[in-house]
């Protein structure tokens, strides 16, 4: 019992990290929201819950939330299809293959930030690179980010593609945990491929499949870098998310009391997604 009570003083400074960074910081938010200071200034007033009867009421509002939802369960099923294929493949043996896993996760170390100002030199109307090659070949020079909807499709494009890697990492994992047994007795019984892999592989998955579709889903409902990258500060875009609308109510609109406000249904939004699917998720795997 002295270990026990000595070793969980380790926690402490975990703990005090965690209440000053995350904890405190909420609640000072959730204070925030409910008054209308402008971000700078030291005079504010309570004004009770105004700002969260605005979000009702904001033009910006219900493209921002439907952008979110875009970036966060487009992205998070783009990533289950082409994650579980290359884990698939790279589950095989061949020549190289350490290599290519390699190469596969390369996109995930790279900071989202800068991601998103690679991807813009590539399709910006004036001087990117794929319009230049296009040129080369004589095609009209085309503007891939000058509508709301190409720049979404290319956020979500650039997010899933530079995220996959954690969806194949977590899927390579969950196959290599997988029995040989199990497939070899397919193989005896006469049973195909895709029978094998939907009948024995993809449900052994499950546990794997639960924590991809959980990681990649909540960074795609808080995704910011990339499109701070690849948009305007403006709403008026058309692309921008619950969080980098935010940071837009707080930075260019003075409206720091609002912008707390998106915080926090921007929180909630998330939890209650993440609660529900998890939920979906476990019952999925009793089922399998």
């Amino acid at each position: 019992m002295k270990k026990m009570k000595r070793l969980n003083l380790f926690y402490i400074p975990a703990l005090v990290l965690f209440g000053v960074f995350v904890i405190y910081p909420f609640f000072d938010g959730l204070r925030i929201s409910f008054t209308d200071w402008n971000g700078f200034l030291p005079d504010f007033n309570y004004v009770g819950f105004r700002n969260y009867e605005s979000l009702f009421s904001d033009q910006w509002a219900g493209n921002v939330l439907m952008n979110t939802i875009i970036y966060g369960f487009g992205s998070t099923i783009i990533q289950q299809v082409v994650g579980l294929s290359m884990a698939i493949f790279l589950d095989s043996k061949f020549k190289g293959r350490g290599v290519v896993r390699t190469i596969s996760y390369l996109p995930v170390m790279i900071a989202p930030l800068i991601m998103g100002y690679i991807i813009f030199f590539l399709v910006q109307f004036r001087g990117g690179a794929l319009n230049d090659v296009m040129g080369l070949f004589g095609a009209d020079r085309f503007d891939w980010i000058g509508k709301p909807h190409r720049t979404v499709t290319v956020i979500l494009i650039v997010n899933s593609l530079q995220y996959m890697g954690v969806s194949m990492v977590i899927y390579l994992a969950g196959l290599q945990n997988i029995p040989v047994m199990y497939k070899e007795a397919a193989a005896v019984d006469g049973v195909g491929k895709w029978a094998s892999f939907w009948h024995i592989t993809f449900p052994l998955l499950a546990p794997a499949l639960s924590a991809s579709v959980v990681i990649n889903l909540i960074g795609g409902l808080k995704l910011f870098d990339i499109i701070r990258a690849l948009s305007p500060p403006a709403p008026s875009s058309g692309a921008h998310s619950l969080t980098t609308y935010l940071t837009y109510q707080y930075f260019n609109v003075e409206q720091a009391g609002y912008s707390a406000a998106l915080g926090v249904f921007t929180f909630l939004f998330i939890l209650v997604v993440s609660i529900v699917v998890i939920k979906l998720l476990d019952k999925m795997e009793v089922t399998m």
